[in-house]
């Protein structure tokens, strides 16, 4: 049976993926997600750990490594932040397009400039449209549920695609918490071996990453975003599979208090547990509220979403990220457009906070929530505001 250990999210992180049996590691440092590759190298350096443990020069080196040992049938892990985020963009690309089922942490931290190490969702904002599968955890346990499903979805047959596990820097990753590690009979129950539906082999040659002609791309392309949308239903069942392997239940939409809501707050990432203290908060004071928490980002799951607030009447989106040239962060931009295209008629108050790591107080829930109501009562056209700025 697991143990309930107090741990750095981090090492947990790490932890697991060694549970998972990664066959090659490949990873430059940046912080804060420097401790989860750093703890993997240790593991492989003591034994512990069966892997290849690469240490390139860049992350475009990181990310090009594990495009090669997954294509040649190891289950491959990385982590990165950030610019090193960046760095990798034009890999990513490929991972996906050559269903290449790579499982990376994102230890999200806001984008230079000015220089910043902290916290915000502006680097894997910048990646909405790689074509992985996304996810975003709220707390350490999360970390480590959400990185063994990403193996078991990447590695599904069905899918073959890469999956990144979404976790705040600093606020989750430098942060010990009480959490419940499976042991390796449990993870292996439900994670078994690595077998790919493809790759390089001298003794069976395949082309890999071939031209795309005029005349084939946009097929190519189509079949990727395909594969990407029909994961769905793959990403649903392994959560059940998990549920019932570890008694833990994650959705693709999660709500809270939201059966009588009139105003829900959607939130991604860790900021959601700090929501619903705020939610709790304003419930006392007799204010109508609830919460939905988006954890799958991609695909994005629309039905879901639709009918999680199906009952409100005005959505408070909560941006960790800048859209300059939109009147909206990219998260409220990409909700506004679905919703108008499935007749949805709530008002849509769009905050921009906790940029580069700024603290988000409940007060500042509160603040949010009645602006939010001024703004729908007068009929104010549905602009973004950015919390906590200082005149």
């Amino acid at each position: 049976m697991g143990r309930r250990v107090g741990l750095e999210v981090s090492l947990a992180c790490a932890e697991v993926v060694g549970l998972c049996n990664a066959d090659v590691v490949a990873a430059y440092p940046i912080t804060p997600q420097t401790h989860i590759v750093e703890h993997l190298s240790e593991m492989v350096a003591d034994g512990h750990l069966d892997a290849e443990f690469v240490p390139v020069e860049s992350e475009h080196s990181a990310m090009s490594c594990c495009v090669g040992s997954s294509a040649a049938g190891a289950r491959t892990f990385t982590s990165t932040s950030s610019q090193g985020l960046a760095l990798m963009h034009e890999i990513l690309f490929i991972a996906a397009s050559l269903r290449l089922p790579i499982v990376m942490a994102v230890a999200n931290r806001s984008l230079s400039g000015p220089i910043s190490i902290w916290n915000d969702h502006s680097d894997i904002m910048a990646e909405r449209d790689i074509g992985w599968i996304q996810t975003f955890a709220e707390n350490g346990q999360e970390v480590v549920d959400l990185t063994m499903h990403a193996f078991k979805v990447a590695e599904d047959k069905r899918v073959c695609l890469p999956v990144a596990v979404n976790l705040d820097g600093f606020i989750l990753t430098h942060v010990i918490e009480p959490i419940e590690m499976p042991d390796k009979a449990e993870v292996e129950a439900y994670l078994p071996g690595f077998e790919p539906s493809q790759s390089l082999d001298p003794a069976n040659p395949i082309s890999m990453g071939i031209v795309g002609m005029p005349e084939i791309y946009t097929e190519a392309k189509k079949a990727n975003a395909v594969a990407l949308e029909e994961s769905y239903s793959v990403i649903k069942e392994h959560w059940e599979g998990l549920a019932k392997q570890f008694g833990r239940t994650y959705k693709p939409i999660e709500t809270y208090r939201t059966e009588d809501a009139d105003t829900v707050f959607v939130t991604m990432g860790s900021l959601g547990e700090t929501t619903m203290t705020a939610v709790d908060q304003m419930r006392e004071d007799g204010i109508k509220v609830g919460q939905v928490r988006i954890r799958l980002w991609r695909p994005f799951p629309v039905d879901d979403f639709m009918e999680a607030i199906a009952g409100a009447k005005t959505l408070i989106v909560i941006d960790r990220a800048l859209s300059p040239g939109l009147p909206a962060g990219p998260v409220a931009t990409e909700l506004r457009g679905m919703m108008y295209a499935k007749g949805a008629k709530q008002y849509v108050a769009n905050f921009v906070c906790g940029l580069g790591g700024r603290d988000v107080t409940r007060a500042q829930f509160v603040e949010m929530y009645h602006s939010a109501q001024k703004a729908a009562a007068s009929g104010a056209e549905m602009s973004c505001q950015m919390v906590g700025v200082k005149e």
